[in-house]
């Protein structure tokens, strides 16, 4: 299941590439579904478990819709939710995306006995290697797996080296795709046999993502994935150590050996052994060496037989076969400022395209995207973006994808400020609209207590029209506003702004919304901000519009 792209396209004739229609009516009624799950299924009082209604049986196209819906507007996967899905008689899913989830292993197994094809556990904290052994059973069919940060699916124990028979951890021999990101594992500090263990019965396997598993050991488990053509190694300690066997998988189209870590970023001998590596891997049509020294000093040691150079000495043998994609993007001696590099696409910070294409390649990587989105809002304010659609993409991407990521909501939200205010483009679609306010409120509900993602909530909602353009998050809005007003320093900024959306949201409609209002308790809050005021002799705008 890939996650939602947020936004359509912004043409070069000004207008946006989406057309401006309404949702289509299978949305429209998968929405109300999600929103008012008692249409499908009940609640069992005893389990305070949903139960799909008897008699019911949903096809694997609906099923998978309806989790993707739910996943993206109500967010909080849990037991409770999946539930629904225990009896795979008459639910069927294949692709499951549990990113960011409270997912259990019971909950999980529900799941697993779907046979999936495609499973996401990034963010999966409640998974523990409890459900390992369920994997193995009803992972047969299963080609695509991600075990994130937090899912604690892998062993943590060491695996016998003195048996090279010993079954292997993962019993999925369709695997074609694995992303195992940030493991920590007293199995590998122990046991430099532990990944030939995990990976001894997956030939199948086509790409190989290992980022942040930086106690790998020995690499020479490598050279059993002889098919591998994608390789991730970001954040991995002593990959030059592992060069051997690295350079055995001729096969490699992609290979990313990038660092954020100021420890592991320095190569001895950087550009022979750079030289070395697109040498020797001849299919490479994509290479990351960001945050390393890979790139050189810029200066030019050799010249190709027809007498060219690159400015990057280690790729000279790549002048007349240029790169597609080449990470460049925090380089040691400013790799990506340089002029001859031999890459027709580069991920840096030396200008628009290059911020935007590391935005895109680092979405998943919250620590180098944190960097990337400051870059992208310094881009914003101080200077000019010319491709306002890729940019809000990759914002509203970055913010949905690292949602406990305060730092990258902040950025993020003061980004889509200057996005929003823009008078140059024209107008947002209303679907649009409504992916960016529900974008901001779900950072601002995470991160509720902090004042500056609050603030730049309230400042980017405030370039809407209210209360029109929010109407579909009306009761979610004024929680969190009741909530600023309450809560948030008395006599701030954040409090006074909080409270001047409140008035537009009270003041400019009738019927339910006021009805709701008074369920909220904003009246009493009102007259809670009133009193004290009072009790203080503060008179304020904050006094006069409460």
């Amino acid at each position: 299941m890939s996650p939602p792209e947020s936004v359509h396209n912004f043409s070069s004739t000004g207008t946006w590439d989406s057309d401006n229609a309404p949702e289509s009516l299978l949305n429209q009624c998968f929405l109300y579904i999600v929103r008012n799950l008692s249409t499908v299924c009940s609640l069992n009082q005893r389990t305070n478990r949903y139960e799909l209604h008897s008699g019911l049986a949903l096809p694997r196209e609906l099923c998978e819709k309806f989790f993707q819906f739910y996943y993206q507007n109500v967010g909080l996967v849990d037991d409770k939710f999946v539930n629904i899905f225990r009896n795979p008689n008459v639910t069927n899913l294949k692709r499951v995306r549990l990113r960011n989830s409270k997912i259990s292993d019971e909950g999980l197994e529900m799941l697993l006995k779907h046979n999936l094809i495609e499973l996401d556990l990034e963010e999966c904290r409640n998974v523990t290697d409890k459900s390992l052994s369920v994997l193995n059973q009803y992972g047969q069919n299963l080609m695509y797996l991600t075990i994130g940060i937090g899912a604690k699916l892998l062993p943590n124990g060491s695996v016998n080296s003195d048996d090279l028979t010993c079954e292997p951890i993962l019993k999925t021999p369709n695997l074609k795709r694995l992303c195992i990101r940030n493991f920590m594992s007293v199995g590998i500090q122990k046991n430099p046999m532990y990944f030939s263990a995990s990976f001894q019965s997956l030939s199948s396997l086509t790409h190989l993502d290992l980022s942040g598993c930086i106690e790998i050991e020995n690499f020479t488990f490598l050279t059993l994935l002889t098919n591998v053509t994608y390789l991730v190694l970001h954040n991995v300690a002593k990959i030059q150590d592992g060069l051997p066997s690295i350079l055995q998988l001729t096969n490699l189209r992609h290979l990313d050996i990038s660092q954020s870590s100021e420890k592991l970023r320095t190569f001895r001998n950087e550009n022979y052994t750079l030289a070395e590596i697109v040498i020797n891997l001849p299919n490479l049509v994509s290479l990351d060496i960001s945050g390393t020294n890979l790139a050189g000093t810029g200066v030019a040691e050799t010249k190709n037989e027809c007498g060219m150079v690159s400015d990057i000495p280690g790729l000279n043998s790549r002048v007349f076969n240029p790169l597609q994609f080449l990470g460049l993007y925090g380089t040691q001696h400013g790799a990506c400022r340089r002029h001859d590099i031999p890459a027709r696409e580069i991920s840096g910070d030396a200008n628009e395209k290059q911020i935007l294409n590391a935005a895109t390649a680092y979405i998943d990587r919250s620590e180098v995207l944190q960097r990337v989105l400051n870059d992208l809002y310094h881009l914003f304010r101080y200077d000019h973006c010319a491709q306002i659609s890729k940019a809000l993409n990759v914002v509203l991407k970055a913010m949905d994808r690292h949602i406990s990521e305060k730092h990258i909501q902040i950025s993020g939200s003061a980004t889509l400020f200057y996005i929003v205010k823009n008078k140059d483009i024209p107008p947002f679609p209303a679907k649009i609209k409504r992916t960016i306010i529900s974008t901001l409120l779900n950072g601002m509900n995470a991160h509720r207590d902090d004042d500056t993602m609050m603030r730049n909530g309230c400042l980017t909602l405030c370039q809407f029209k209210i209360p029109h353009d929010v109407l579909f998050e009306y009761e979610r809005l004024v929680l969190m506003l009741l909530h600023i007003v309450s809560n948030m320093e008395q006599e701030g900024f954040v409090q006074r702004i909080g409270i001047y959306l409140l008035n537009s949201l009270a003041c400019q409609v009738d019927n339910y919304q006021k009805q709701l209002l008074g369920d909220l308790c904003a009246i009493e809050k009102m007259l809670k901000l009133i009193c004290d005021r009072i009790n203080r002799k503060v008179c304020d705008d904050v006094l006069e519009v409460a």
